[in-house]
């Protein structure tokens, strides 16, 4: 249901590779020091529904649990394969976790092992804004597509990132997925962003089983010209494996996996072609979401304003 993680690029040691690339060790001191209000002042709740509650982590405390139901979901309930460092600390980590901030949705009637109920993060979704992103280490998309032909056809656009999204099994319905919209959406509207992307993934690693849904995906979500982004070199298959006149839409919309399915509800359109992780098993496709190109009904349900689940 949610995108897997992919191994970020690591970060750099030298000063003088410019913006785009990660700080020396001096400047990652600074990022660790930096309090996780970094985020422009976005505190406290962004909404509730019932006993879930969505916010952005305010303490290295929550972003390490973040990280924990990250670890259970990705590589004890999925199959991606962790590294050491994620393995001995039974977290998920990598370098962007420093620079972004992360969303959560927290249950504060959550049943535990003691029998009382305390509050429990169930939901994550992680932000990477485009300013951080130049001051640091580039956009984690990067590992996979070259975005930078993306950003330099849309001056002046604030883009945002999304990933590593997840939530635990049990909290899997419309109410978590609802409340971590309508938090994405206030952040949205807070910075004044207008586009944000990232990548989704369809399981497996040989294309040709998911044909009709990548064929879809080409034929009748591709983005326009100016919002397309193709893989790094060597890296890109082809997404068009049928023609157009053979693609049921509603078998095809079937096949997706229901993020994707998700995101083209709203607006979204895909890239120019997919990727191959091998590592984690996946087949990739970049999601591509204009402000502008959102459904005026989704605006109307969470409010111009994100007012509609607001506390």
């Amino acid at each position: 249901m949610f995108p897997r993680p992919r191994l970020p690029r690591p970060f750099s040691a030298r000063r003088d590779e410019g913006p785009g690339v990660a700080p020396a060790h001096g400047g990652l001191a600074r990022v660790f020091a930096e309090p996780l209000e970094r985020a422009g002042g976005l505190t406290g709740t962004l909404g509730r529904i019932g006993s879930l509650e969505v916010r952005l982590a305010v303490t290295r405390k929550e972003v390490k649990k973040a990280q924990r139901l990250r670890y259970r979901v990705f590589f004890e309930e999925m199959s991606a394969i962790p590294d050491m460092m994620s393995r001995l600390k039974r977290r998920d980590i990598d370098a962007f976790d420093l620079i972004c901030d992360h969303l959560l949705v927290i249950d504060h009637d959550a049943p535990s092992g003691t029998g009382l109920r305390k509050p429990r993060i169930v939901g994550t979704y992680r932000l990477l804004r485009q300013e951080m992103a130049e001051r640091y280490s580039g956009f984690y998309t990067q590992v996979e597509f070259d975005v930078a032909p993306l950003l330099a056809a849309n001056p002046g656009q604030r883009f945002l990132e999304l990933g590593r999204s997840c939530v635990l099994a049990p909290y899997r319905d419309k109410r978590t997925v609802e409340l971590l919209w309508h938090g994405i959406w206030t952040y949205v509207r807070h910075h004044r962003i207008d586009v944000m992307f990232g990548c989704a993934s369809l399981e497996g690693v040989d294309p040709s089983k998911h044909a009709l849904a990548l064929s879809f995906l080409h034929h009748h979500a591709r983005a326009p010209e100016a919002w397309r982004a193709t893989a790094l070199p060597g890296r890109g298959e082809p997404m068009d494996l049928l023609p157009a006149s053979a693609v049921d839409q509603r078998k095809a919309l079937h096949a997706l996996p229901p993020l994707v399915k998700g995101y083209l509800r709203i607006g979204a359109r895909v890239g120019e072609q997919a990727v191959i992780d091998r590592q984690f098993g996946t087949t990739d496709v970049l999601i591509v979401l204009p402000v502008s190109f959102i459904n005026p009904r989704y605006i109307g349900h969470f409010g111009a304003d994100a007012t509609r689940h607001a506390a």
